[in-house]
């Protein structure tokens, strides 16, 4: 897991599962696996543009501002102690200001549904909830399990953290939201002593997915790394080792393994499947408020 300083980000999570919570439970979507490649993103992104219908208009949830709420944020990191991991605590590394907390997002034609940690629990009874990925999926997981528990403090839970598999549950609803820690999704083994990307292998992580209701899928950030940062030392694809590839290659050939799994895996009509990309870097910002810390 990349180290990371999210807290920033907390209303556009909050926004993202806003949007994520209303698709889920209010539209009917035939869900199917995406092929993101990087190589056309730009070219086809107003293309792809999420489209919400509403009884008086379709809305394009991407398209619109960011509006100062006093009634955000949705919680307090300093509420949440045991969730949040310290690294992506950005008020207790230091950072002076909160102002950044009173936004949230507002589509330019619709309105988005406050979200509500009770009406979640209670439409999600008996479900199960995982995020696979990177430290991206790793902190909307800790966000999500905050902005929920913010809405039933008192309610009896579980979490058991691992690695790769950290789990979260409220019992009294029998509800799981779990973080399976994937960075590439596809498997990794070790060879003589080194660490082969298998990029049309998954079933080693796979296994641990097939029965959530929801997965939020994401990966993209550590196909570019490189040197000490770089999570491999060989890839294979084909039977052929490489030292290196052309990363885009990579990455396409890793999410083409993934898309077929989903397809040939995923009962889409009990299990809906969402993908997100590539996270900007954040490693100056953790640098950043680590010297704030010691400066404070």
């Amino acid at each position: 897991m990349s180290l990371a300083c999210f807290q920033s980000s907390c209303n556009l999570l909050a926004s993202c599962f806003a949007v994520f919570f209303l698709v889920l439970l209010q539209t009917k979507i035939a869900t199917s696996a995406l092929i993101m490649s990087m190589r056309n993103h730009h070219d086809n992104y107003h293309h792809r543009r999420p489209m919400l219908h509403t009884n008086q208009s379709t809305c394009a949830l991407f398209a619109g501002s960011w509006v100062r709420d006093e009634s955000y944020p949705l919680y307090q990191s300093s509420n949440c102690p045991t969730i949040i991991d310290a690294e992506f605590n950005c008020q207790m590394y230091g950072r002076p200001d909160s102002e950044y907390l009173k936004y949230r997002w507002q589509p330019l034609n619709c309105e988005l549904p406050r979200f509500n940690g009770l009406e979640f629990l209670l439409k999600m009874r008996g479900k199960s909830i995982m995020f696979v990925g990177d430290s991206l999926g790793r902190n909307q997981w800790e966000s999500l399990i905050c902005m929920v528990s913010s809405s039933v403090p008192r309610t009896s839970t579980q979490m058991s953290r691992g690695d790769p598999f950290s789990i979260f549950k409220f019992s009294e609803y029998d509800v799981t939201i779990s973080f399976y820690k994937a960075p590439y999704l596809v498997d990794i083994d070790v060879v003589q002593g080194k660490r082969v990307l298998r990029l049309e292998e998954i079933s080693g992580n796979a296994n641990a997915w097939r029965n959530a209701d929801v997965l939020m899928f994401n990966t993209g950030h550590w196909w570019s790394h490189k040197g000490p940062l770089q999570g491999w030392d060989y890839m294979e694809s084909g039977g052929t080792y490489y030292q290196d590839m052309d990363r885009l290659v990579a990455l396409e050939r890793g999410l083409g393994t993934w898309a077929k799994w989903v397809d040939a895996n995923i009962d889409t009509t009990r299990t809906r499947v969402f993908f997100q990309s590539i996270s900007p870097t954040h490693y100056k910002y953790m640098s950043l408020s680590l010297s704030l810390s010691h400066i404070i």
